[in-house]
């Protein structure tokens, strides 16, 4: 279980798998079990679960960073040790999606999130690790980092997402040849596909990162929610059914405050300052 101790989670059962921070309207979350290259087990799926139900709820917060501990590792996916020893013991196997699974939903599965997340990768986004990066909005990388589904490899499916969002992010041959071959992709690769937002040379990824997250947080936060809304719901949709469609956080920033003071601040010449509501 997780609890709250000064704006972090700690786990109330040992040592926790995930860090979590409030700064400056930004959640900072950290996979931390640097020592597996931040594998993910099931305890930290669970305290995952909890850190962005908490993130969704925070009005106060209104951009997240997603990272792994060390600089070796965002993530190198599900923990085959424990997904091995879950096999000897009978447990059910995995397939497509985690519902009924510890930590569901997973931000993978988290279609409603309604808040922009930053994925900041420093190493190896492998597996499942790389699921978390393509369901993240923006993906900022070191140069030296890499991405790759090595599930088939395995005798597994990258049953988080990768099938789907690869096939939606990336030309149709192009993802089926990482799908079914594990091969890995460069950062500055991904970067050409279209995959990531940006690659920094070495020592400057948190640079880096501070610039995009400097840009989202001069953005009305709820207009950033009504642009996400906006664009995930209809990115499915016919064009005029798009426009015609209905978006809840859309009809919220349509009456807020928020949406007189951007008009209003540019006609003063000064800086928009944002209340969120």
């Amino acid at each position: 279980m997780l609890i709250t101790y000064e704006g972090c989670f700690m786990c109330a059962t040992g040592k926790p798998r995930v860090r979590y921070e409030k700064r400056d309207r930004v959640a900072w979350v950290t996979l931390d079990r640097p020592e597996a290259m931040n594998a993910m087990d099931l305890q930290m799926h669970t305290e995952l679960a909890d850190v962005w139900d908490d993130f969704e709820a925070d009005d106060d917060l209104w951009v997240a960073v997603l990272t792994g501990a060390g600089d070796q590792a965002f993530s190198v996916g599900q923990d085959l040790k424990e997904r091995a020893e879950l096999d000897r013991s009978g447990s059910h196997r995995t397939t497509f999606g985690s519902r009924g699974q510890p930590g569901w939903p997973r931000l993978t599965e988290r279609f409603d999130l309604s808040k922009p997340v930053i994925a900041r990768v420093n190493g190896y986004a492998l597996g499942g690790g790389f699921e978390l990066a393509l369901a993240c909005d923006l993906v900022v990388a070191a140069e030296h980092a890499s991405f790759g589904l090595p599930e088939a490899r395995l005798g597994l499916v990258p049953g988080a997402g990768g099938v789907f969002r690869l096939v939606r992010q990336t030309p149709l041959k192009t993802a089926m040849g990482y799908l079914l071959t594990g091969r890995r992709l460069p950062a500055h690769r991904a970067m050409a596909l279209g995959l990531i937002n940006d690659v920094a040379r070495p020592g400057e990824l948190d640079e880096c990162l501070g610039g995009w997250l400097d840009d989202l947080l001069a953005s009305a936060p709820l207009a950033v929610r009504a642009i996400k809304q906006a664009a995930m719901q209809s990115i499915d949709m016919p064009l005029p059914v798009a426009f015609t469609a209905s978006y809840r956080w859309e009809e919220i920033r349509s009456r807020s405050l928020d949406a007189r003071e951007g008009p209003k601040a540019f006609a003063q010449k000064r800086a928009p300052q944002w209340l969120g509501r």
